[in-house]
């Protein structure tokens, strides 16, 4: 990831979550558009206290707790954030104009989230689903491991 520009990584989410907005005709307030930017700020998962404190620390006044999760919910639902259940955190989503469930591999040890676009993947939980008598309404898939990195540097 050394080529990374994360400034461009950040300033592409909020221009296709504006230009996303605007299509849907939702509102993208400057509240919802920093509180994406600041899950975007790291590739990491980070929960919502921690955008509170991020939230005060960018000089804003302190934003109460409801509002935060508001804000969130507003992202969850227009797709540009995706919620991990097992870290109680938000991570930006990079397709957000596609409605799909999110398959994440999570590293225990540093955290880092990987979300895995598998089509075959969902369309095999779907139809396991259809075989035992279910119907999927949400199925979000954590797989929790080690990191190609955390993984060779626990090897060393």
């Amino acid at each position: 990831m050394s080529n990374h520009n994360h400034d461009k990584c950040i300033e592409a989410a909020l221009i296709e979550a504006t230009n996303i907005c605007v299509a849907r005709n939702t509102r993208f307030t400057p509240l919802r558009k920093k509180v994406l930017e600041l899950v975007w700020s790291g590739h990491n998962p980070v929960t919502a206290y921690e955008l509170l404190d991020m939230l005060s620390d960018a000089g804003r006044k302190r934003v109460a707790p409801p509002t935060i999760y508001r804000a969130l919910d507003f992202l969850i639902e227009e797709g540009f954030v995706h919620r991990l259940e097992s870290l109680n955190a938000f991570i930006g989503c990079p397709d957000p104009a596609h409605k799909h469930h999110g398959h994440f591999l999570i590293c225990r040890k540093c955290r880092t989230v990987t979300e895995v676009k598998d089509d075959a993947l969902q369309k095999n939980i779907t139809r396991a689903a259809n075989d035992l008598g279910y119907s999927c309404e949400n199925n979000m898939l954590e797989i929790m491991g080690l990191c190609h990195n955390c993984k060779k540097h626990s090897n060393s």
